[in-house]
């Protein structure tokens, strides 16, 4: 016979939904398999209003040609700190 959940457990059920919603809801899937890309895997866009991201691995399927190919860059991508020499 399963125990009942405590107030405790269930909070915590509840936050990792939310998180991963959040998650999920951030970032972009493949139209066609619903996988999300990797970094340094490149993605193609197809059409021409509202863009659709198809995934690398989905893209021998379609017969036309994409408006645009991306790599996929990791998430700090542009936000590195760069060190330069310091003028004497």
């Amino acid at each position: 016979m399963p125990f009942p959940a405590t107030h405790a457990e269930q909070l915590e059920r509840v936050l990792l939904r939310r998180g991963v919603g959040a998650l999920e809801a951030d970032r972009n899937s493949c139209a066609d398999c619903g996988r999300t890309p990797l970094t340094g895997e490149h993605v193609h866009f197809y059409g021409a209003g509202r863009q659709r991201v198809v995934c690398e691995l989905c893209r021998p399927r379609r017969r036309e040609e994409p408006v645009a190919s991306e790599l996929v860059r990791h998430c700090e991508h542009g936000h590195a700190v760069r060190l330069t020499a310091r003028a004497a």
